[in-house]
């Protein structure tokens, strides 16, 4: 008797929890996608238009290159490119011939300078040419008179050698002054030329005044090439070698450049990785000190066939990273393994093929529908 009543009460039990008495209709549906969604063993099922309200968008893994890191980066120039123009002796700038974002040639005048080493120099330089011109013509004469038998060797022998002191006497002369600048016009001037050909990108002087030996005048600096100057954490500095490609964005412009250097060091202040990469400015479109967008490409990790998705169609679920892969019916959560991730992208190394569609946006209102199935099979 006990055990055909407890039957019975098992019985009513079933029937209640299939949906056929009258308490069920009158609890308060759950809230979801839709009425028609629903969970069970990573499948999510979703119609179109359910897809369509819950603003879940598709897409599909890129194949083929290990991914890019975009971060900000601020234009340089060239270090290479960059020259300081100073005074190598002191005096007065008597003339300044180039002014800030002009262009010039190399040896051309960029400025005069006044002084009486000035003139000292050019003095010393005019005599020891007259002294070579005299200790030549003694050579001359020694010369013929030697072959003449008139005069002995020995004279001869020592017209050469006051000949050989006097030309370095001379050589040496020239060189100060050309160490100091060229001819500016004057016994007492000296005219500062540029040493390489570029655009004047600083002025430290101005007309009139007086200057110290090796104080700067200008900077000159060639802009046909600037660099990029980028930080990188350590991580990815390890992903990015001399030859590496960098896209280059700015406000309605775009460029390539290539990354030059790779610091073995972190930086003691940020400890980042600095990392330079030079970018062609002949049509003189970048501007030194002009902050810009990089996009590194990473080289390592990923080869032609590496599986990258979008960071925003990872979710984990149960512990485990899932990206949801459309089906027929709506959705399967298809477990992988991540690998590194950059520029807003992740490296799947293994769970998919490459080929499938995924949810890319809004991807984690398919995980909250995967969680209310599995909490309803549970209960």
């Amino acid at each position: 008797m006990k055990l055909y009543m407890f039957a019975c009460a098992a019985l009513a039990f079933s029937v209640a929890g299939c949906g056929g008495g009258s308490s069920q209709d009158a609890a308060p549906k759950e809230e979801g996608v839709g009425e028609a969604a629903h969970a069970d063993d990573g499948k999510v099922t979703l119609t179109q238009e359910q897809i369509a309200s819950a603003g879940i968008q598709l897409g599909r893994p890129v194949v083929g290159g290990s991914g890019t890191l975009e971060l900000p980066a601020i234009v340089e120039g060239d270090p290479q490119g960059t020259q300081v123009v100073s005074a190598a002796i002191g005096g007065r700038v008597v003339a300044l011939d180039r002014h800030l974002g002009q262009s010039v040639g190399r040896g051309q005048i960029l400025a005069v300078i006044e002084s009486r080493e000035a003139a000292l120099l050019k003095g010393e330089v005019e005599a020891s040419r007259a002294r070579l011109a005299l200790a030549n013509a003694n050579l001359a004469r020694e010369q013929r008179l030697f072959a003449q038998r008139v005069s002995p060797e020995q004279d001869l022998i020592a017209a050469r050698t006051a000949a050989a002191e006097a030309r370095i006497a001379y050589r040496q002369a020239q060189g100060q002054i050309s160490a100091a600048g060229v001819g500016g016009g004057g016994l007492n001037r000296l005219g500062i030329t540029a040493p390489i050909s570029g655009q004047v990108i600083a002025r430290s002087v101005v007309l009139g005044q007086t200057v110290d030996a090796n104080a700067e005048l200008y900077r000159i600096a060639d802009l046909s090439s600037v660099s990029l100057a980028l930080s990188l954490q350590p991580a990815d500095a390890g992903r990015v070698k001399p030859g590496s490609s960098v896209a280059v964005t700015a406000a309605g412009r775009s460029a390539t450049a290539r990354v030059t250097f790779v610091s073995p060091a972190l930086d003691p202040q940020t400890r980042l990785v600095p990392v330079m990469a030079t970018l062609d400015n002949r049509g003189g479109q970048w501007r030194v000190g002009e902050p810009v967008t990089a996009s590194v490409q990473l080289n390592g990790e990923g080869s032609d066939s590496a599986v990258r998705v979008p960071s925003t169609a990872i979710q984990t679920v149960a512990g485990r990273s899932v990206i949801f892969v459309r089906t027929g019916a709506g959705f399967q959560a298809v477990p992988v393994t991540l690998g590194d991730n950059a520029g807003g992208t992740v490296i799947v190394r293994s769970g998919l093929k490459g080929n499938e569609q995924i949810a890319t946006v809004n991807s984690f209102t398919l995980k909250a529908e995967l969680g209310k199935g599995e909490a309803a099979h549970e209960d």
